[in-house]
C-alpha cells in the first residue's frame, strides 16, 4: 500500500508549481490524493485477517462517504488500480469496483469508466497503463483500453482501443443563429414556427 500510495503522491506533486514543500502541502490538500490515499487505505485493509478488517472496514466506510460526499468522487476498494493513480480535479468522478486501471493513469472531472450489457454481454474495462481520460469522458462494457491512451473530452469509448491512440469527438459545433442572446421577435417566432 505505501509503496502504491507513495507513486501516487509523485504524481501530484510532480504537477504542482514551486518549491518541494509547497508543492507536497498542495499535494496533501487535493480532493484527488484523499480520495486516492482513501482508495488505498480501503484495498490495503481487504488483504487483513477477518479481526482487522472488520473495524478499518468501518473507518474505511466512513472515509469513503467523507470522500463521495464532499469531493463526488467515487472509486471503491474492490477497483484494480496500479500505482501512480492521479485524479487531478474533484467532482463527478465514478469508478465501477469491477473496473481494472493501469500504473500512471490519470482521471478528470466528471468522467464514468462503468459496467453495462446483459448477461454474457456484461463487462467492465480493463485500461491498460499511462491512459489519460479527460473531462465527460464516458468509457464502459467488456472493454479494453490499451497502453499510453489519451481519450479526449466528452469522448464515449464502447469499443477496443489500440495503444498509443489519441481518441476525441468530431470538433466542431453548429451556429443555429447570428441573433444572439434577445429575445425574439413575432415575426422571429412565425418565420421558425413555419420553417420547422
Amino acid at each position: 500500500m505505501l509503496e502504491n500510495l507513495r507513486a501516487d503522491f509523485a504524481r501530484v506533486v510532480a504537477v504542482e508549481e514551486g518549491g518541494g514543500l509547497r508543492r507536497a502541502l498542495i499535494a496533501l490538500a487535493a480532493p484527488g490524493f484523499h480520495a486516492v490515499a482513501v482508495y488505498r487505505f480501503g484495498r490495503w485493509a481487504l488483504g487483513l485477517p477477518a479481526l482487522l478488517r472488520w473495524p478499518l472496514g468501518l473507518a474505511y466506510g466512513v472515509l469513503y462517504f467523507l470522500v463521495r460526499a464532499l469531493w463526488g468522487i467515487e472509486v471503491p476498494r474492490r477497483a484494480a488500480i496500479g500505482p501512480g493513480l492521479y485524479i487531478g480535479h474533484f467532482g463527478g468522478v465514478h469508478v465501477s469496483g469491477r473496473a481494472v486501471i493501469g500504473a500512471n493513469c490519470a482521471l478528470s472531472q466528471g468522467i464514468t469508466v462503468g459496467v453495462t450489457g446483459d448477461g454474457e454481454d456484461r463487462g467492465i474495462p480493463v485500461i491498460g497503463d499511462d491512459v489519460y481520460i479527460a473531462p465527460g469522458a464516458r468509457i464502459f462494457g467488456g472493454i479494453r483500453v490499451g497502453n499510453n491512451v489519451k481519450i479526449g473530452p466528452n469522448t464515449c469509448v464502447h469499443r477496443d482501443v489500440p495503444d498509443n491512440a489519441v481518441l476525441v469527438l468530431e470538433p466542431g459545433y453548429t451556429i443555429l443563429s447570428y441573433k444572439g442572446n434577445r429575445p425574439l421577435t413575432r415575426s422571429d417566432k412565425t418565420r421558425i414556427a413555419s420553417t420547422g
